[in-house]
């Protein structure tokens, strides 16, 4: 399954009429990564605004060096910018576009949420996901590389859903598309990075976890938000103290479920 370029940009150029001249978008049949072929556009002299999708990726990378599996029929995009933050702020590129992506979808008939830090979720079960990469210069992160993958079409594992399964069971969604899905996703992050930090208490309304009992250290405790440095706040039972966890710190798995009914 291809993404006709053509169709992608005619799609953002109804949205936003200096599509044309605000991304450069580069498509491939298949690569390694869309996040190492976009870090080779930009030492080339790539703009922010730079976007590289792919029909396939045969080494995709998760969080943690995970391997994403990325076969044919899913979204495989990520996209340039130069936000010229501290670079302990990395967390809030994550999150922005996890927001911004949310958003997007939600505004065209997909009820997607959040699940902390970076993964997006349908029906309870994992669309995509997020991963960040940065480069920092005195401090501050002068270039990054935000990789989204989100199930399209493609073979999803049980705790997995894609998306063009969902819509054709669904009478009201502006997403009937893989370019339709690439465009939501481009205006998703540019929106949910010029928004930066502004939009923690919307990304907190997203999040599935919010209320979830965890345990940490032996001790149960309940999930009650996210801290301004990225962190997940819990709040434990014995005594009310509230504990902050960062990223990797605590894995809030996927239940394997049945046959979602749409």
């Amino acid at each position: 399954m291809s993404l006709n370029q053509q169709q992608l940009e005619a799609i953002l150029t109804a949205v936003d009429r200096e599509a044309l001249q605000r991304y450069s978008i580069h498509l491939y049949k298949s690569v390694s990564s869309t996040n190492t072929i976009l870090w080779q556009l930009l030492s080339q002299g790539a703009k922010p605004a730079t976007v590289a999708i792919a029909q396939q990726q045969t080494a995709g990378r998760g969080q943690w060096g995970r391997q994403w599996t990325s076969g044919e029929g899913g979204l495989y995009l990520s996209y340039a910018i130069a936000p010229q933050i501290d670079a302990v702020r990395s967390y809030q590129l994550t999150m922005s576009s996890a927001w911004g992506i949310a958003t997007a979808l939600r505004d065209r008939g997909i009820p997607v949420t959040l699940k902390w830090p970076n993964d997006l979720i349908l029906c309870g079960r994992k669309l995509g996901g997020i991963l960040t990469e940065t480069k920092i210069c005195e401090g501050k992160i002068t270039q990054a590389v935000i990789g989204v993958g989100i199930n399209w079409a493609n073979s999803v594992p049980k705790t997995g859903i894609n998306l063009r399964s969902f819509v054709m069971h669904q009478t009201e969604t502006a997403i009937t598309s893989l370019e339709m899905l690439a465009a939501a996703t481009i205006l998703g992050i540019t929106a949910g990075c010029e928004a930066g930090s502004e939009i923690l208490p919307a990304y907190e309304q997203l999040l599935t976890s919010i209320g979830r009992t965890v345990t940490i250290n032996g001790h149960s405790g309940i999930i009650i938000g996210v801290a301004v440095n990225g962190n997940l706040r819990v709040r434990l039972d014995q005594d009310s103290t509230e504990v902050l966890l960062p990223v990797g710190a605590i894995r809030l798995g996927y239940e394997e479920t049945k046959e979602t009914d749409f």
